[in-house]
């Protein structure tokens, strides 16, 4: 009761009519004060990529695909190319040619990574040919640039090519022997990844062993898609087929990934059919608006133990 009492008197204003640093934040989020509000906090955007073309293959290179370029064009007309991961994790590079690379993966991030991305390609715009990119803090409190929405035309598409390796990071150019050694070392660490075709964005992987995997990005909203989901799962439609299991689900950046095991032994395009399957019975799951029943309420709780945030 008296632990009780202190809190209450630790939340009312201070003398000069502030809150006190101490205090429950007022906004209700269960932090202090000064670690909310009080310090200029502000809540993670849930959807960096929301409003991009392609904002599953966003997630996608952000989080699950290791080598990968997308072509990108500005709100001005400027072409750049988005690449999963560059050198040493850098967040963009301008080439002697004037070619602009944008990196997806970077080394640090604040709550807003598509102003983290949008910060460095701000930077990279202004930056001379064959000059190293300096955009400043990304990933804290200092990273203040555009955001990616900002920058883009938002009516170009994004077209994905996956890489068998990281070549590209140095095409065109006359990499020195360190530079070669960097880039043999990174392509050692590359699984085997493929984009199937006409399906957004679902990668197959095989990271060795009796396993490889479908790692789906789906676009839906969280809440509707574990919905449709769970109504599979009740209804046993959710595996893409014999030898095949339905593994759990990423969230990264406010989309769902579900992850399917499927045999090793079998092709990337093997699954294009199972999948696009997969993705009928899905859509009309979507669609059905009925509460779930008991079972797909049990099926839906399932789900969401072997679901795992990413970010």
């Amino acid at each position: 009761m008296a632990r009780s009492a202190t809190r209450k008197r630790s939340a009312v204003p201070t003398a000069d009519g502030g809150v006190n640093p101490k205090a429950p934040c007022p906004c209700g989020s269960g932090r202090r004060y000064k670690h909310c509000h009080g310090s200029g906090y502000a809540p993670p955007v849930t959807r960096p990529f929301e409003g991009l073309p392609g904002e599953p293959h966003w997630v996608a290179l952000r989080e699950l695909v290791p080598a990968a370029t997308a072509p990108l064009r500005t709100a001005d007309g400027r072409e750049v190319t988005l690449a999963s991961v560059l050198p040493g994790g850098a967040p963009a590079l301008v080439r002697a040619n004037g070619e602009i690379v944008l990196g997806a993966q970077l080394q640090t991030s604040s709550d807003d990574v598509s102003r983290d991305l949008g910060t460095a390609l701000a930077a990279a715009l202004e930056a001379p040919k064959g000059a190293p990119v300096e955009p400043g803090p990304i990933g804290g409190a200092g990273s203040a640039g555009p955001r990616l929405q900002e920058l883009i035309d938002l009516d170009a598409p994004l077209e994905v090519t996956v890489h068998p390796d990281f070549g590209f990071w140095f095409e065109g150019t006359d990499a020195g022997p360190a530079a070669q050694a960097g880039l043999e070392q990174a392509n050692a660490a590359v699984l085997p990844t493929e984009l199937l075709p006409d399906l957004g964005a679902a990668y197959w992987v095989r990271p060795g062993g009796e396993r490889a995997h479908l790692r789906w990005v789906r676009p839906e909203a969280e809440d509707p898609l574990l919905d449709a989901l769970a109504r599979l799962r009740a209804a046993e439609q959710i595996t893409l087929g014999e030898g095949t299991r339905y593994a759990g689900a990423f969230r990264a950046h406010g989309l769902v990934v579900p992850v399917w095991d499927l045999p090793a032994d079998a092709s990337a395009g093997e699954w294009t059919g199972p999948a696009r399957e997969f993705g009928d019975r899905l859509e009309q799951a979507l669609a059905v608006t009925d509460p779930l029943t008991s079972d797909e309420r049990r099926a839906r709780a399932g789900l969401l133990s072997r679901q795992i945030t990413l970010r």
